[in-house]
Parts: structure tokens; sequence; C-alpha cells
């Protein structure tokens, strides 16, 4: 059945993404994979003052090439929030990067103080969150990351802003290959992702837009796999609306063939953090050599993608969800008709 977007949803729908549709998002969100290098360098904890820094420069020399920017409240917006450009949509993060582990499971939770209205207030385009889950976890495991999902979805309901949900799959005690790392499993199970996917799909999430990793390991991903090609047609069946991927840590060829499985698959877009910047970042501290590394290396590897995007992404407005006839078919009014009362 096709589904008429609110206002609000709408309006953050079309700030993330440029004029045809497509989304061109980059992750500057990030914390253990950035906090974790410059804490080691400095033998402690990371100083915030150099974890914000980076993230500055981040945001500063990609969000010319991004048409919408994802960044956390701990670092990037306090310290970048001077050289963001409103005219780029904002995408805000809401989990905590710390999750409680318990071996057979992970719980994910709100950045303490931090709030889906807080976020609509700052001027927030989306809310973005991720989950940690896999289908073969604890039942209570399983059930408090449902009640996490839905409490987010319900939120962004009732303040009309778009919910991005990202998931990824995690090793439990069972697995051989154990990290807690914000990095893509190279042993993951398809049907671990593929299930994932399919449990959240459901109209009680509140899901506008799902964020996934490849249902196979990047890592060497071959192109033109007729089996692979498959199971990224499955997710995108599954996910039921618009969707984009994220790179997981992948290398930059391997990102682009799996954009090029996603596209073929009817994906929305991308929005992606390591591939893009992780060999600049790898630099630090030279900040110079840094800044160079963004502006010779990532820069001109987002207009790869950028291209590929435009080439073979499906418009958000396309999906069937939302009637298949683009931007003329969703009504605007709908929203304060049927979702805003009396106002």
């Amino acid at each position: 059945m096709p589904l008429t977007l609110t206002p609000g949803k709408q309006l953050g729908f079309r700030r993330m993404a440029d004029d045809a549709g497509r989304f061109k998002m980059t992750a500057v969100d990030q914390r253990p994979p950035i906090k974790g290098p410059i804490a080691a360098h400095h033998g402690g904890e990371a100083p915030w003052a150099d974890v914000a820094a980076v993230k500055t420069m981040l945001l500063e020399a990609l969000q010319p090439s991004s048409t919408a920017m994802l960044l956390d409240p701990h670092y990037a917006i306090p310290h970048g929030w001077q050289v963001f450009d409103p005219r780029k949509g904002l995408i805000v993060t809401l989990e905590d990067s710390l999750f409680r582990e318990t071996g057979q499971g992970r719980h994910s939770a709100e950045i303490d103080d931090w709030s889906v209205g807080k976020i609509k207030r700052m001027g927030g385009d989306a809310v973005k969150v991720l989950a940690w889950y896999r289908p073969d976890v604890s039942d209570a495991v399983r059930s408090a990351q449902h009640d996490f999902v839905k409490r987010v979805g319900e939120a962004c309901a009732r303040f009309d802003i778009p919910f991005l949900f990202e998931l990824l799959v995690h090793p439990v005690d069972s697995d051989a290959e154990q990290t807690s790392d914000y990095t893509e499993m190279a042993t993951k199970h398809s049907d671990h992702v593929l299930a994932s996917v399919e449990a959240f799909a459901g109209a009680e999430y509140g899901v506008d837009v799902f964020k996934l990793e490849s249902p196979v390991p990047a890592k060497g991903i071959a192109a033109g796999d007729a089996s692979v090609r498959a199971l990224f047609d499955e997710m995108g069946r599954l996910a039921g609306r618009p969707w984009v991927m994220l790179s997981a840590g992948a290398g930059k060829p391997d990102f682009k063939t799996v954009l090029d499985y996603a596209y073929a698959a009817g994906a929305s877009g991308y929005l992606a953090g390591r591939a893009i910047w992780l060999d600049a970042f790898n630099a630090w501290p030279d900040l110079d050599a840094m800044r160079a590394g963004l502006a010779g290396d990532s820069v001109p590897y987002m207009a790869e993608l950028n291209a590929l995007t435009d080439a073979k992404a499906t418009p958000w407005h396309a999906h069937d969800v939302y009637g298949g006839k683009g931007l003329d078919f969703i009504d605007a009014s709908a929203g304060f008709r049927h979702g805003y009362g009396d106002i």
C-alpha cells in the first residue's frame, strides 16, 4: 500500500537528497574508529580537541561533495557547527557508541541527555540510529533491541522527522571471529543480515530509510556474481522503502562494487564514512598530510561515487512505497489532514 509522507518527513527527505532524489551522504559521526587511533597515539584517552578537530576537517573537506552530513553531538556538532554548510542536509546521531555486551547480543541505548526532540529543535533533518542485531541471539536481547528501535520510531513520528536506521550484525561468544570494532564481520552470514532487515521492516518501527551493510563480506567482493546479486535483490525487497549502503570500513574499490550491486537492487544512494576518508585520516597527526589526502584522494573518490549514484541509484520517491510516481504523487497536505490535528 503506498504511503504518504507527512510534511516534516518529506522536507527531511528532500534536504538529505539531491534534486533528483538520490542520497550522497557522508558520515563523520564515528567515535571509536576516530578516537581509537588518537588515543593510541597519546597512550591514554583521546583528547576532545584532537577528535573534534579531525571531525571538523572531515566536515569542511567533504561536505561540498555531499548532499547531507551525519554528525554526532559529542564532537562534530559543537566543534564543527560554525563551518557546517546549512544548505546541506543535517543528520544527527542518537545512539551511544558504548553498548552493553552480553556475549549473546548487544544492548543499544540513546546518548545520555540526548533525544529525538532535541535533534528536531536544533534543526536536524533526520535522526540516525545504529542498532547491533542478529536474529539468533537471546530472546531478551532481541526484545530489548526491538523496544529501543520502536521507541525511536515513535518519537520520530511524534516530532515529524525522518528516522534513518542502521543495522550491523556482530559476533557472539560462539563465533571464531571476535571484534567490538565498528567493522563488518568477515565471517558474517548472509541470512543474519537479511533476517535483521526483515525484523525491523514492520510499520510499528517507523523506519523511513534503512542504512544497510552488504549481505556478503565486502572485502574482495567480485563483480557480476549472480548469487550475490540475488542477495542484494532480496535485501531491497525486505527493506520495502528507500535504503542506502554503509561502508563499514570497506576499501574504496570494494565499496564501489558493493554500490553497483545495491543500485541494481534499487538502493537510493549511500551514507558512508571510512571508505571515503580513512586513508586520509591514517596520516594523522600530520594535519597537513591529512588535509592533502582528503583533497587529493577522498574528494575525487566521492566524485566517482556520485557519478555512479547519478547513473544507477533509484530516487527515493520512485520506490513503490510512495507510489513509484515521483514527487508529484506525494500529497504534502495529507500530514496536516491526518497527522497534525488542528494546528
